[in-house]
């Protein structure tokens, strides 16, 4: 059983950024898909990132693109979420999670495994 934790959540300004980190408890997240739900109060989680299992695929939602970065180090079997200019409406727990499969997937069922969320303020 994979096991997933999530850090580098907390309270920042608009306009500002945070990097999340995700780490796993297994070194086979290394052959998997990773990706990045968020989840506001009173709404649905929704997808925000994901990235193949080599780092040479990602893909984003449209609301986080140009403003947000996946990346991941097998070595260290960790991914990380940077977020630059943090928006408002970007306030949510952020989780993450992983795909056995190893090419990108955007929707949460396609997700085996999940972190417990960090949560991630943005003050206007």
């Amino acid at each position: 059983q994979v096991q997933l934790v999530e850090s580098g959540g907390g309270v920042v300004q608009a306009g500002g950024s945070l990097r999340l980190s995700c780490a796993a408890s297994e070194r086979t997240i290394s052959t998997y898909a990773m990706g990045w739900f968020r989840q506001a109060l009173g709404k649905e989680r929704e997808f925000v990132a994901t990235i193949n299992w080599s780092g040479q695929a990602t893909y984003y939602a449209d609301s986080v693109k140009g403003r947000f970065t996946i990346s991941r180090d097998n070595a260290k079997n960790t991914v990380y979420l940077q977020m630059n200019s943090l928006k408002p409406e970007d306030t949510a727990v952020y989780y993450c999670a992983a795909d056995r499969s190893p090419v990108v997937a955007v929707h949460l069922t396609e997700y085996d495994y999940w972190g417990q969320g960090t949560q991630v303020t943005v003050s206007s």
